[in-house]
């Protein structure tokens, strides 16, 4: 397939352009490259003669309609999106900007290219979403997030990611224009920008700093590898089924205290340090606003009807994570020196 993937440069979308390449689909990554892009991520790619970049905003609708016309993709994967909680709270209207109207750009890029390409049966436009557009589970082990699950957004973040969702579903309803959607879990690994909690917490250890965590730490998040998730995506945009939302879940449920305390048992490992433990700069920090307390997926349609299911444990996927950090100081130092990034990884994640 020939795949426009939108924020190819982030931490999902470099994942799926990785591995839409390795699985031999042809990919334009279009990308603003705002604060949380990074080239680097598609080192192992860049020089593949089925990968193409541009720098692209989604709010550009005359460059979409642009690079649609010229490259004529059989598939969009739109994955471009503010992402970060604390940054919606604290400057709101970049999500509604990008999250909202960079999204409807894009639908109504697409749906003008489809329309000139004589609506071929075969397009499709995959909108990638977040279960944060659930809003906030019990803490009961038995109730999970379904595609089915209200919406019932908390944050500006989340509130912008369901009007996207809304809009995606619209555009099928209204002017036919084959859709599929997925809303993921927390996902983590390799190439995490150092702003989300697991990357904070590696890089906060071995720098000896605090390992803020909100409240009390019982917060509970599903958390899904990331080349998981785009091995699901891959899927879903070639055998998904038009119309239809697939929730991606990781199956692997932790609270924030005991997702620190794993990664500092895990850094006391790999990294010890001279004395004590790395849990010993675990400390509680005041709640954020509308913090949801808990989100867990069940992924049965996508298990039964794609045949797909998480191969990454929690442990196994943290323990490559940490390493990855380890191993590659450069990349994370050369992110953190970005305005504004390294004075919030001294902030509560």
């Amino acid at each position: 397939m020939r795949l426009v993937v939108t924020g190819g440069a982030g931490f999902i979308g470099s994942a799926v352009v990785r591995l839409a390449i390795a699985q031999g689909h042809e990919v334009l990554n279009l990308d603003a490259l705002t604060y949380a892009a990074c080239l680097d991520n598609l080192a192992p790619v860049a020089d593949n003669p089925r990968y193409r970049f541009v720098q692209a905003d989604i709010r550009d609708r005359a460059a979409l309609d642009k690079i649609l016309a010229e490259y004529r993709p059989d598939a969009v994967m739109h994955l471009a999106a503010e992402s970060h909680v604390d940054r919606s709270i604290d400057g709101p209207a970049t999500f509604i900007e990008t999250n909202i109207l960079g999204t409807f750009n894009l639908l109504e890029a697409a749906r003008h290219y489809w329309d000139a390409e004589g609506r071929p049966e075969t397009f499709r436009f995959h909108h990638i979403s977040t279960d944060e557009v659930f809003g906030s589970l019990p803490d009961d082990p038995r109730v999970k997030f379904t595609e089915t699950t209200a919406y019932d957004p908390r944050s500006p973040y989340s509130a912008s990611k369901a009007s996207s969702d809304h809009l995606v579903r619209a555009w099928h309803e209204t002017y036919g224009l084959p859709v599929v959607l997925s809303n993921c879990s927390n996902n983590y690994g390799p190439f995490h920008f150092p702003e989300k909690l697991i990357p904070v917490i590696i890089i906060n250890a071995i720098s000896g700093k605090d390992l803020p965590i909100y409240g009390n730490g019982a917060h509970k998040r599903d958390w899904l590898f990331v080349e998981d998730h785009a091995e699901a995506l891959l899927l879903i945009i070639t055998r998904g089924q038009i119309g239809r939302s697939y929730a991606i879940g990781g199956e692997n449920e932790r609270s924030n205290l005991e997702l620190v305390e794993t990664l500092c048992d895990i850094l006391d490992r790999l990294r010890p340090k001279t004395q004590g433990s790395y849990r010993d700069q675990i400390r509680f920090v005041p709640d954020r606003p509308g913090h949801d307390a808990r989100y867990a997926i069940d992924p049965t349609r996508i298990a039964t009807e794609l045949s797909w299911r998480p191969n990454t444990t929690l442990e196994a996927g943290l323990e490559q994570t940490v390493r990855w950090y380890l191993d590659n100081e450069a990349w994370w130092r050369a992110l953190q020196s970005r305005d504004g990034v390294g004075q919030r990884l001294g902030r509560k994640a």
